[in-house]
This record gives structure tokens, C-alpha cells and sequence, in this order.
């Protein structure tokens, strides 16, 4: 009886005709390793008789067929692939702890909590924990604080706001005039004495006849 081989579900097979690749991956943060490519010498002998096959025919071209199926057949399961597997995990076992609470597989170096022995999802650092805390307990308290202040004090909020002069085109951040053309941004005008609104370029109310 072959020796068994152990395997987890966050391995990706890489391996292709020419040899055997795997893909560690955390199943956390999505970090990974890949172990170290191995080449497989018999799948080479093959290809060897692969071409000797096409450049001569007859019998010796039916065994290079065979061959070829058989490389087909090691893409799914061989005892080379089984010890490429064992290498492999090998190559990158110290990399990886599995967490005894969930079961994950997470790597060492961002997702492990070391001290308590637990994946990072199920015992979080508590000095991380405690940082994002009080990060966003600042970002609360600078939006609380920002709401306290008038920040439209300043701001003409009869006179619709303007982003592009409607004369000449020029941008301007607010005001009443251009800073181009020097013409007024709003095309309607509100009368002092009674409040009426017209047409800009108007000298008189045409509600009260107060000068503009």
C-alpha cells in the first residue's frame, strides 16, 4: 500500500505536461506561496519519444501515442504527482498554521495570532483592535465637531451658486461677479426696496420702480 498524502482545500495545482507547480494560499487574506517547480523526467523521456515517433513512424510511433496517453493520464493522479505533493507541502509548511477553532489554513506572517494560537479572525490582536478603534472614534468626533460650525455664514444663500460664468465660461468658486468679465453671475436680480426678482440688466423695479 502507497503512503497516503494529505491535502487541503487551499491548494491550487499549477502542474502542467512538463512538471508539477502547487499554490499555497491563505485563506484569510488571499496571501500565497508556490512551491518551488519540479520537472518530471519521465514526462520528458516521453516527449523524447514523442518525436523519435514522428520522425520515424511505424511501431515506434504507436508507443510515442501510448506515452502521450499516459502523460495524459499523470494530469489527474500518478505517484509522481503524489510525491510532488508531499515536496511541496513540504517546501512551504512553515508558512502556513491551521487555526483549531475554524479550521482555516492562514500564513504566519499577517494572519496568525501567535500569542494565543488562533487565526486573527477568531482571536484579533488586541493592539489592532485598539488602534482601528480609536481611529474611528477620531473620524466620529472630527464629524461631530465639523457639524457645530457654520460653515455657510459667509455664503449668499439668495443667490444660486455658480460654477462657470454664464457670460464668458471662465470657472469661478462663488461671488457675485466674474473674475474674468466682470459681469454678475446671476442672470436675475431681487430688488432692495421690495424684494422683487427680475432679469439682470434692469435699472429699474418694474414692481416699484426703485432704482437697481
Amino acid at each position: 500500500m502507497g503512503q497516503i498524502v494529505a491535502f487541503t482545500d487551499n491548494i491550487n495545482d499549477l502542474s502542467n505536461e512538463g512538471g508539477f507547480q502547487f499554490e499555497f494560499v491563505c485563506e484569510r487574506c488571499g496571501n500565497g506561496y508556490r512551491s518551488p517547480y519540479m520537472v518530471n523526467n519521465k514526462e520528458r523521456g516521453r516527449g523524447l519519444l514523442r518525436s523519435a515517433g514522428s520522425l520515424f513512424g511505424g511501431k515506434l510511433a504507436e508507443i510515442s501515442g501510448a506515452a502521450e496517453q499516459i502523460g495524459f493520464d499523470r494530469a489527474s493522479n500518478s505517484a509522481a504527482k503524489d510525491k510532488a505533493i508531499r515536496a511541496a507541502v513540504e517546501a512551504v509548511k512553515d508558512e502556513f498554521k491551521q487555526c483549531r477553532n475554524c479550521g482555516n489554513w492562514v500564513c504566519v506572517t499577517v494572519c496568525w495570532n501567535d500569542e494565543i494560537g488562533q487565526c486573527l479572525n477568531c482571536s484579533p490582536s488586541v493592539a489592532e483592535t485598539l488602534s482601528a478603534a480609536q481611529a474611528a472614534a477620531q473620524v466620529q468626533q472630527i464629524q461631530e465637531k465639523a457639524q457645530t460650525v457654520d460653515w455657510t455664514a459667509d455664503l449668499d444663500m439668495k443667490q444660486r451658486a455658480k460654477v462657470k460664468c454664464p457670460h464668458c465660461g471662465a470657472a469661478v468658486e462663488g461671488g457675485k461677479f466674474c473674475p474674468e468679465c466682470g459681469k454678475a453671475l446671476s442672470l436675475r436680480v431681487f430688488c432692495g426696496n421690495c424684494g422683487a426678482e427680475m432679469e439682470a440688466g434692469k435699472k429699474f423695479c418694474s414692481e416699484c420702480g426703485q432704482k437697481l
